[in-house]
């Protein structure tokens, strides 16, 4: 906890600092939501193919997803959602005629979430 998933388009690719979103993502996280840094981890899963009404090309999507484990406010919960974008924000650099689609959520863990280290 706290599990990170970001949804980007390809064309992001080149335009997406993501170890440094992920970095700096994680000391928001530590500090919104009362997490350990060592706990936080977060995976990339980049699409290939979006759609956006009835245009195909110009644009760009990301979504965050944030789950943590129970316990927090829904007032904390969406003062992370906005970090998250305010972070997001200063990773993406969009090349000109690129309109970017941001998202974000941040979740309850449910409650049959186990993890392990080995």
């Amino acid at each position: 906890m706290p599990q990170i998933t970001v949804d980007y388009s390809a064309p992001l690719a080149e335009a997406f600092d993501r170890k440094g979103f992920a970095l700096a993502l994680h000391e928001v996280v530590v500090e919104t939501a009362n997490a350990k840094i060592e706990a936080c981890k977060t995976r990339f899963r980049q699409t290939e193919d979006i759609v956006v009404g009835a245009e195909t090309d110009g644009h760009a999507l990301v979504h965050i997803m944030v789950a943590l484990l129970p316990g927090r406010t829904d007032e904390a919960k969406a003062a992370l959602t906005e970090a998250a974008l305010r972070v997001l924000r200063a990773h993406v650099k969009l090349a000109d005629g690129v309109t970017l689609h941001a998202s974000a959520e941040t979740r309850d863990l449910d409650d049959s979430y186990r993890k392990f280290v080995e």
